[in-house]
């Protein structure tokens, strides 16, 4: 598995490295400058586990990387690290499909804090389904949608949502359960009884 950095600013590009490679030496890590070159990039490592994203890069605006990121990476966790402050666009990057929002001038300890938050998930998920104590009311309205197998449409109609809201609450919830299908999610749910909750 690979992670990619990108950012048009080499200093900035090379501490996020560093701090990767420090949190997990043995991933390798992809630097990229612009959004143009993530094709190209998946094609020669696959897709990555994550992707940290400067918002302000040469082929972007605004929030439009995260949008184009989540289309061409719907699974993949994303971060963005952006040098304006959180209160100026953290909520529309979270509503592109951003999963965290780091201010740059959070330090290395805060960054890395939030790294190792999505590296630690990512190790998890190398074993077994997990059954959580407790699940959210909206996680077990999603558990019993996809037991009775509605799409991502038909759960967006009926919780009267967006269908990326869908995507963001299913990508959660089968983080949580340790899964990477809705296959797996209701197998684990009917198994372990919590579509019963």
């Amino acid at each position: 598995m690979s992670i990619f950095v990108i950012d048009d600013h080499p200093l900035m590009r090379e501490a996020v490295v560093m701090l990767l490679r420090r949190l997990r030496a043995s991933t390798q890590v992809i630097e990229l400058e612009r959004l143009a070159s993530v094709s190209k990039a998946i094609t020669e490592h696959g897709e990555p586990e994550l992707v940290c994203l400067d918002l302000k890069l040469p082929d972007t605006n605004g929030v439009s990387g995260v949008r184009e990121i989540r289309q061409m990476l719907p699974d993949t966790s994303l971060i963005v690290l952006s040098a304006s402050p959180a209160s100026d666009y953290e909520d529309l990057a979270r509503e592109a499909g951003a999963d965290a929002y780091v201010e740059k001038s959070a330090g290395a300890a805060q960054i890395g804090k939030v790294l190792r938050e999505f590296l630690a998930d990512e190790v998890e998920d190398e074993n077994a389904p997990t059954i959580p104590e407790k699940l959210s009311k909206r996680q077990k309205q999603l558990l019993v949608m996809l037991d009775r197998g509605l799409s991502n449409r038909d759960i967006a109609e009926q919780l009267q949502i967006s269908e990326h809201t869908v995507k963001v609450h299913l990508w959660r919830l089968f983080r949580r359960l340790n899964v990477k299908s809705r296959s797996q999610a209701s197998h684990l749910a009917r198994t372990a009884g919590l579509l019963d909750l």
